[in-house]
């Protein structure tokens, strides 16, 4: 079964978290999926991706590039896996039909946003209602991931 996990995204944006965390996806040797909410959001990740680190940067794409199945990282907003991931990672509230494909999902949110708080709270419910075993990641203080009860 999928190993889920929900982070509470407060004190560093998903611009700041989910480069570091494909960065550990790339390292494992895993290939990611990022769903998306819309296609803007997805080429404004894009450029991120390209941009976040002036030493390096991602190897990724999206429709717009094409070739999916050469990507180790693909950014999309359809519930579709073409570049064949292991990993996926939901943003902007954004809900698989299917986790059973992947090894690792990983739900990013807004916890400075109360509806999408409230929403990622129905996820999380229905998710283990369904029987998946689910871990709650929060940053404390000083910046670090510590996971919490949930």
């Amino acid at each position: 079964m999928t190993e889920i996990a929900f982070y509470h995204l407060q004190r560093s944006p998903l611009a700041a978290v989910l480069p570091k965390l494909l960065e550990r996806t790339l390292a494992a040797g895993k290939r990611a999926l990022v769903l998306a909410g819309s296609e803007e959001r997805v080429e404004a990740l894009n450029a991120l991706l390209w941009t976040q680190n002036p030493n390096g940067w991602l190897p990724h794409g999206s429709a717009a590039d094409g070739s999916a199945e050469a990507q180790p990282i693909w950014l999309t907003a359809l519930d579709q896996n073409p570049n064949g991931a292991e990993y996926i990672f939901l943003t902007d509230g954004m809900e698989a039909a299917d986790l059973a494909p992947f090894e690792r999902c990983f739900d990013l949110f807004d916890g400075n946003d109360d509806s999408a708080l409230e929403a990622a709270r129905g996820r999380w419910r229905a998710l283990k209602d369904s029987g998946h075993t689910l871990t709650y990641w929060q940053q404390n203080e000083n910046g670090k991931w510590e996971e919490k009860s949930g």
